[in-house]
C-alpha cells in the first residue's frame, strides 16, 4: 500500500534529522577544555603569544589512530561559533585567512605526542603564536597573533576521510597590551617644574658669566696690542707750519 502525498511530506523532516544525526556521530566529542599553562613560566601571556597545557591522554579513543593529525583551532571569540571543520587537510585555513574567516588551524601533532604520562623533566606546554619564521600562507604555520584578542581554541582530530573528533572550546584568552605612558602625579610634576626652572636659571647665569669673561678677554687683548710690527718703532717729528713764525730781524735788515 503506497503512502499518500501528505504522509510522505510528514516523513521528510524525520529522514533529514536521521541523516544529520548520522553525520554528526562521525565527529566524536571529547570532554576536554584547553587551559592556559599553570606553570610559573615567564611569558605565559605576551602581546602576540599565549601558552597552553598539553592535552595529555585526551585522544586515546578507538576511532582515533596514531596517524591522525591533531590540530589546534585558533579563533576570535566573536567568530568561533562560525567554525566549520574542513573535510580535507588540504582545505585547512591558514593564518593568512584569519582576518576574513576569524579562525585557522595550527600546531599539528599526533596522539603519540600527548601521552597520559611524560617524564617529569619534559615541558608539557604549547606556545601559540611562537613561530616568526614561517609564512602566514603556509599550512600549520604558528604565526604570531595579530592583536590582543580575545581568542578561543580547541583541538580537532582529522583523518584522510575528514574530521574525527574535537574538544570543547576554551575560555576567552586576552593577550597583554602595550601600556601608554602615564604622566607623573601632580605633586611630582610641580617638583619637576621647579627643578627645571632652577636649572634653567643656573644655566643662564653660567652662560652670562662666560660671555662676560669672553668680552673682557677680547677687550683687554685688543687694547694692549701695538700697531707696529714686532721690533719696529714709529717716530713722528713735530711739524710747525712756517707761516706761524716771524723771520729773524737780522735777516730782515739785510
Amino acid at each position: 500500500m503506497g503512502l499518500g502525498r501528505g504522509q510522505s511530506v510528514l516523513l521528510v523532516p524525520p529522514v533529514l534529522l536521521l541523516i544529520c544525526l548520522r553525520l554528526g556521530t562521525g565527529l566524536e566529542h571529547i570532554n576536554c577544555v584547553p587551559q592556559l599553562s599553570s606553570a610559573t613560566l615567564a611569558g605565559t601571556l605576551t602581546q602576540s603569544t599565549f601558552t597552553l597545557e598539553q592535552p595529555r591522554g585526551q585522544f586515546s579513543h578507538l576511532n582515533i589512530s596514531d596517524l591522525d593529525p591533531i590540530w589546534l583551532v585558533v579563533a576570535h571569540s566573536n567568530a568561533f561559533r562560525n567554525f566549520t571543520a574542513p573535510q580535507r587537510v588540504e582545505d585547512s585555513p591558514v593564518p593568512a585567512d584569519f582576518p576574513q574567516r576569524g579562525y585557522y588551524l595550527t600546531l599539528m601533532a599526533n596522539r603519540a605526542l600527548y601521552p597520559s604520562s611524560q617524564p617529569g623533566n619534559q615541558l608539557r606546554v604549547l606556545r601559540v603564536g611562537n613561530d616568526t619564521s614561517c609564512l602566514p600562507t603556509t599550512r600549520g604555520c604558528n604565526h604570531p597573533l595579530p592583536g590582543p584578542g580575545p581568542y578561543r581554541v580547541k583541538f580537532l582530530v582529522m583523518s584522510d576521510k575528514g574530521p574525527v573528533a574535537e574538544t570543547e572550546w576554551s575560555n576567552d584568552t586576552h593577550l597583554l597590551q602595550a601600556e601608554a605612558f602615564q604622566a607623573a602625579p601632580g605633586s611630582r610634576s610641580a617638583g619637576a617644574v621647579v627643578i627645571i626652572a632652577l636649572l634653567s636659571v643656573l644655566v643662564s647665569v653660567l652662560l652670562s658669566v662666560l660671555l662676560t669673561l669672553l668680552i673682557y678677554s677680547c677687550y683687554d687683548t685688543c687694547g694692549s696690542t701695538s700697531i707696529s710690527g714686532q721690533g719696529e718703532s714709529v717716530c713722528m717729528r713735530r711739524y710747525k707750519p712756517h707761516h706761524l713764525f716771524s723771520p729773524p730781524q737780522a735777516e730782515l735788515g739785510s
